[in-house]
């Protein structure tokens, strides 16, 4: 019986392209991976850099016990009233040379000088608080709230001018009516708070006292100017720093918005106490740190 003869496949000498495609396109898929990694956000870094900072040149900060209920302030000092209970105070900031609000509002005009003129930042107050407004274009991106290279430089010079003194303040974040649907900021509300509490992390990372203030985000709903402009608009999107007489007027302007405040006479009367001193902290025996004033 004849045997069959066995016949040889045809042997594919292309089959290493196969292989050769599926290489080429994990190794692209592995520069483009990495090509992102490298990607750098300077707003990001530098705060990743001055939190790190912080945390390893201040040995204390680890000893601060955690508050638990209110805090009371160790002493408030009053002194003279501001206002006399006729009501003639003239608006407009107070004209002592003691005064810390003017003191402030003086210092801020002569070191912003060319971002006054040029619109991006303004300063105006009265007896009772100061207001200083930045464009939200001089600190953050369009729709982010991480703050830009500028804003930094920006927020040191203020957070110098303000950390001697012991007013409370607190800093509103407003944007225009533009909807904004991300992720991270669903509505206008958690844009506007995001960059309000951006500005106040700054502060406190310049060295003002986390107990002296706070953030509060209106989002569109307190507009300055018309939203049917790009002019308009951009007027709209705002940050505004509000360095208050004292708590009690702090907590009367957070509750409506300081653009619908006026000083009227239950807000002067609140207003006729100074803000407490800063308390200097002191680690007693126990290696506990002694209560800061609650601003």
């Amino acid at each position: 019986m004849a045997r069959r003869r066995h016949t040889e496949e045809h042997e594919n000498h292309e089959r290493w392209l196969v292989s050769y495609a599926d290489f080429i396109t994990l190794l692209f898929a592995f520069f483009v991976v990495m090509y992102s990694i490298s990607s750098i956000n300077e707003g990001k870094y530098k705060v990743l850099s001055q939190a790190l900072v912080g945390v390893f040149n201040d040995p204390q900060r680890s000893l601060k016990p955690i508050p638990i209920g209110d805090e009371r302030p160790l002493t408030v000092k009053p002194s003279e009233p501001l206002v006399s209970d006729s009501e003639q105070t003239d608006a407009g900031i107070a004209s002592a040379a003691d005064d810390p609000l003017k003191s402030i509002a003086d210092q801020v005009r002569d070191g912003f000088g060319d971002l006054i003129k040029s619109n991006q930042l303004t300063v105006r107050g009265n007896e009772l608080w100061i207001e200083i407004e930045l464009k939200s274009g001089l600190l953050f991106g369009s729709g982010d709230a991480i703050p830009s290279d500028k804003a930094f430089s920006i927020i040191e010079k203020v957070a110098n001018i303000i950390k001697p003194f012991g007013n409370p303040i607190h800093v509103e974040g407003f944007t225009d009516d533009q909807p904004i649907r991300t992720a991270q900021y669903p509505t206008n509300w958690e844009l506007s708070s995001a960059r309000a509490s951006s500005i106040v992390r700054m502060l406190a990372m310049e060295g003002i006292n986390p107990g002296r203030m706070a953030s509060v985000g209106y989002g569109e709903f307190q507009p300055i100017d018309t939203n049917t402009t790009a002019e308009g608009r951009a007027h709209n999107r705002r940050v505004v720093l509000v360095i208050s007489r004292n708590l009690d007027v702090r907590r009367s302007i957070t509750g409506a918005g300081s653009a619908n405040v006026t000083p009227d006479a239950a807000l002067r009367r609140a207003g006729t106490q100074t803000a407490p001193q800063p308390v200097t902290q002191s680690v007693g025996a126990s290696g506990v740190n002694s209560p800061s004033p609650s601003l």
